[in-house]
């Protein structure tokens, strides 16, 4: 695995210099924002943001029209005005370099099912440069969440001893299928939030234009997803985190993608909101369209619960 992630760094290396985590990701495109990875869809004419992206006035109609191209949060986001004497293009070359060995370091930790320490990754990993490590370490753990869907978590603050899991609750990272790779629960969480916001149903066009930027394309190799279409269309859809179905009297046939009742199950739509929201720096209130999508899928689920319960009662204590 080792050897693998290595030469993926150095693949990107020329490509990406400027963008802390891309080399953990081929294939992504860098922008003026040096993404680590692309989460969201916006116009390709204007680099949106998240803010922009998810706008309290938008709604799921509108914010289709623009579900076009990705768009990203930066991995480094350290302040150049506090890099010091060494200027702001040789203190970020080390921060990214750190944060590329940090993000291989963990991938390897997940993999073994191991957990790790702060004093594990000041030893191995960060070694000379421990003042730098709650922004390693930060842009490290978001390079984790975004790119491969993988989320620290400290189990104990004492010693400062962290586990890694699949985000928002799903447990399915797609390592399990024959293509051998890396987590790729990130891409997961992106077709999820792309269905959500195409209004819970998403058109297979819409999918493939906005993973193509990523350099995710169907029919072409990827270091991470092995094989894009199958992940998606077939494997997922075995899964069942994904339903992938011909759109009713389409002559051509064309297709679309909706959740999985595995998806619906591991997850939900405010889970999914508050994780979009957090990685915004907002509140999943500031988009209320969304917002009161996802309180509705809450009810749902709560009374479904009841029905479920009332069910299993023994007739005579009703």
């Amino acid at each position: 695995m080792d050897a693998q992630v290595s030469t993926a760094v150095d693949e990107e290396d020329t490509s990406s210099s400027s963008s802390t985590c891309s080399s953990s990701f081929p294939g992504s495109s860098s922008s003026t924002s040096s993404p680590c990875y692309p989460l969201l869809l916006s116009s390709p004419e204007e680099d949106f943001g998240y803010d922009e992206l998810l706008s309290p006035s938008q709604s799921p109609s509108t914010a289709s029209s623009s579900h076009t191209a990705m768009t990203s949060t930066p991995c480094s986001q350290s302040d150049v005005s506090s890099q010091g004497e060494e200027g702001p293009s040789t203190s970020q070359s080390l921060t990214d370099e750190k944060v590329n060995d940090l993000v291989e370091f963990l991938l390897l930790k997940y993999r073994m099912k191991e957990l790790t320490t702060k004093a594990e990754m000041l030893n191995s990993v960060i070694k000379n440069y421990q003042e730098h490590f709650p922004v390693i370490f930060s842009e490290a753990s978001e390079c984790m969440q975004l790119v491969f869907g993988i989320d620290l978590k400290e189990v104990d603050p004492s010693s400062h001893s962290y586990v890694l899991v699949t985000t928002l609750g799903l447990t399915y990272d797609g390592m399990l299928s024959e293509v051998q790779g890396m987590p790729k629960a990130g891409l997961l969480v992106l077709i999820l939030s792309i269905i959500f916001m195409e209004g819970n149903c998403a058109s297979e066009e819409v999918v493939w234009e906005a993973l193509s930027v990523m350099g995710v394309c169907a029919g072409r190799e990827n270091f991470i997803y092995g094989d894009p279409k199958k992940l998606i269309t077939h494997d997922w859809v075995q899964e069942e985190y994904l339903v992938y179905r011909q759109v009713p009297n389409s002559d051509p046939a064309h297709y679309e993608f909706l959740w999985g009742p595995r998806a619906h199950n591991e997850t939900s739509k405010m889970n999914l909101l508050e994780f979009l929201a957090k990685v915004n720096g907002s509140d999943p209130r500031a988009f209320p369209v969304w917002y009161e999508e996802a309180l509705r899928d809450e009810e749902e689920k709560a009374q479904a619960r009841v029905a479920t319960t009332d069910d299993l009662l023994p007739r005579y204590f009703i």
